[in-house]
């Protein structure tokens, strides 16, 4: 018999007895919204599992993609400093991650493809000191053989370093677009919109961040005003650089970001771990007394009875020297090592007057050889010049005194020669030294080979500066690519005899400051007064003269004297006797208050590699007027100058630091930092404060 057995409500009604199977009975119509409910329950479960393994992933890739204060996308990277502020942006202008490729193991991130195809990227964490945290980073192709390019941008801070410039900003500033370039070392005085004969792979920021170029990488530079950005790009396709012996010619762009706690410091860190040192300081002379050019004065026209009758001038007007420098032209022809028997009828004597006088010489090389020259056949012969890219035929250049061959400092045989003939005449007539002119890679024929093969053209800058080595204690260089240990004078590019700041008066101090930062120290800051091309001379424009304007002169003058060293060549006696003794005033101011503050910053150099000539930020990296400051500067951390470097002044406004100060003349000021304005200085002044400890 079957019984029936009362169920909850919706609930199943079983019936059976023995043996028997189990009836179903329909749903009644109000329990079926409970069904939807826990169906639709399940539904959000799942999505949530779903979503919470999706975010797992997301957070994982993200953990992934930092590394210390660096954070990683597709596009670029990020850099904070300790306090979480972002100093430092880079992106990837040539291609993007897959970040899907990506990997990290310790403190290396790497990633294997981009949107081109296959590459070796890394971004590896240092950490050198505490104070420092560095990344190195790299991005080679390994299908696409174009180019590489990434874009730092400015990042609301200030920028520093990278190249001598015709005209010279501190700090760096961007007009217009520039699609990138070669960076290699070049004649800026023809070539105003090339990158100069002083430069280094290096850049420093106010965010206390600097970056610094591998030396493997073929490396072009361009900017972009209206994105702030300097564009870092990586070729072998239309350029001088080739890759080395047995590589490919896969682009690799490579380099290394530092970031410490703030710019001073951080540049101290990558000066020491980068740069090298000079092993010497030069004579203690130069740093003294004036050094005194025919070039400006005499240009190729100098002959004996000039060059003499300029040394007996500089003794009667009263006037100390270090040396007497010779310039082009004393030679028949360019490319020989001997003097001009027309110009320089008895030259043993006139170096015996020299002498007699009191007069050590120095004489003008270069490494060039005019087809003319008795020399170019020998040259030719023996294998001593750069040569076609066959390497078969010496290859020809135009430099600014004609056509010729030059040097190649690669080769072993050329250089032996070309120090032998040195050597020689300096032997023959008791010279003190040279001045090494030219030697800018823009002087190489666009296509060449050596006889040690250069992937990167500046290598060539770097071995002629070597042949400077010899007669390092009064040699003078106008070119340097890693060439910090070369213990001589590194001479900024020609000056035009104008105000401004293309090749004038207001470019020396940012050009000072700006080599100073590459790490080049002994610095010669040109003639005073500039050169005197004409149409390049203010008082020839206004059609007043041929010599330098007066005032310009003087302001010239004022600024030198507080420079490591003093160079003249238009005398002041080519004007008045109030120029005169206001020279007189500044050499001896020069000799006793400025050289021995110089040789004694030119000694820590060897070890530090520290700049003697230093921007006011040096000691106030905490003050933004202080990164702006173009024309004021630091000798150490004790002594600031403050030129008048506008025409028709007689007062100037000066920026001073928070600290104690003391003016020239007796005043006191410990309130900083505060602006002075329209400080008066006379015409036979300029202003200078030392700090009060």
């Amino acid at each position: 018999m079957y019984q029936i057995v009362p169920g909850a409500p919706g609930e199943q009604q079983v019936v059976g007895g023995p043996g028997g199977s189990p009836l179903k009975k329909k749903l009644p119509h109000e329990g079926r919204p409970l069904v939807l409910a826990g169906m639709l329950g399940c539904l959000l479960v799942l999505a949530a599992v779903v979503a919470w393994c999706y975010y797992s992933v997301s957070l994982r890739k993200a953990q992934l993609l930092k590394t210390e204060l660096l954070e990683l996308n597709k596009d670029g990277f990020i850099i904070h400093n300790h306090v979480g502020a972002v100093v430092f942006k880079m992106s990837f202008r040539s291609g993007t991650l897959d970040l899907d490729s990506c990997s990290k193991e310790g403190d290396k991130l790497s990633c294997i493809r981009s949107d081109s195809g296959k590459l070796n990227f890394f971004i590896q964490t240092v950490h050198p000191k505490d104070t420092v945290m560095c990344y190195r980073v790299r991005w080679e192709e390994l299908d696409n053989k174009h180019l590489v390019e990434h874009a730092m941008a400015y990042n609301d801070s200030y920028w520093y370093g990278g190249a001598e410039t015709a005209t010279q900003y501190w700090p760096i500033k961007i007009h217009g677009e520039e699609e990138p370039r070669p960076f290699i070392t070049s004649d800026v005085y023809s070539n105003r919109n090339a990158f100069g004969g002083i430069l280094e792979r290096y850049w420093l920021s106010s965010n206390a961040t600097a970056i610094k170029i591998n030396d493997s990488v073929p490396f072009h530079v361009g900017w972009s005003e209206k994105n702030r950005t300097m564009r870092f790009q990586a070729r072998f396709s239309n350029t001088p650089f080739r890759p080395s012996k047995g590589q490919e010619a896969f682009p690799e762009l490579s380099y290394r970001v530092c970031v410490g706690s703030d710019v001073t410091s951080i540049h101290k860190y990558m000066v020491r771990r980068y740069f090298t040192k000079p092993v010497k300081v030069p004579s203690p002379a130069v740093f003294k007394r004036p050094v005194w050019s025919t070039w400006a004065l005499h240009k190729t026209a100098v002959t004996q009875e000039k060059l003499l009758h300029y040394a007996s001038d500089i003794i009667k007007h009263g006037f100390t020297y270090s040396h007497l420098e010779l310039d082009d032209r004393y030679t028949a022809d360019y490319g020989e090592f001997d003097f001009d028997p027309q110009k320089f009828p008895n030259t043993s004597e006139m170096f015996d007057k020299l002498r007699e006088d009191g007069f050590h010489v120095t004489l003008w090389t270069h490494p060039f050889i005019n087809y003319d020259s008795v020399n170019f056949g020998e040259a030719v012969e023996k294998g001593l010049f750069v040569r076609e890219p066959s390497g078969e035929l010496p290859a020809l250049v135009r430099w600014w005194n004609g056509i010729g061959g030059i040097l190649d400092f690669t080769n072993p045989q050329a250089r032996e020669w070309y120090s032998s003939r040195l050597s020689e005449l300096k032997n023959r007539y008791d010279i003190n030294s040279f001045k090494f002119d030219a030697g800018e890679t823009s002087y190489l024929p666009r296509q060449f080979s050596t006889h040690v093969p250069l992937s990167d053209p500046s290598t060539f800058t770097r071995r002629y500066t070597e042949m400077a080595v010899p007669y390092s204690e009064r040699a003078e260089l106008r070119v340097g690519y890693q060439s910090q240990n070369i213990s001589c004078f590194f001479r900024i590019i020609d000056r035009d005899s104008v105000w401004g700041y293309e090749l004038g008066l207001k470019s020396i101090i940012p050009t000072v400051l700006t080599i100073g930062i590459l790490g080049y120290q002994f610095v010669l800051p040109d003639m005073i007064g500039g050169n005197a091309y004409p149409s390049h001379t203010a008082a020839w424009l206004n059609g007043t003269s041929g010599l330098p304007d007066r005032e310009l002169y003087i302001r010239w003058l004022e600024l030198s004297a507080f420079m490591p060293a003093m160079q003249f060549s238009i005398p002041p006696w080519a004007y008045d006797q109030e120029v005169v003794e206001i020279a007189q005033k500044f050499t001896e101011l020069h000799e006793k208050l400025v050289a021995p503050r110089v040789l004694e910053l030119a000694g820590e150099v060897l070890n530090t590699g520290d700049p003697i000539i230093r921007p006011l930020w040096w000691i106030a990296n905490a003050d933004e007027t202080a990164y702006k400051i173009d024309s004021q500067f630091l000798i150490g951390d004790d002594l600031m100058v403050a030129p008048v470097l506008e025409p028709g002044k007689q007062e100037r406004d000066i920026y001073l630091p928070a600290g104690r100060w003391r003016s020239y003349k007796g005043e006191h000021y410990d309130k900083g930092p505060m602006y002075l304005t329209d400080y008066p200085v006379d015409l036979d002044e300029i202003a200078f404060f030392t700090w009060v400890h």
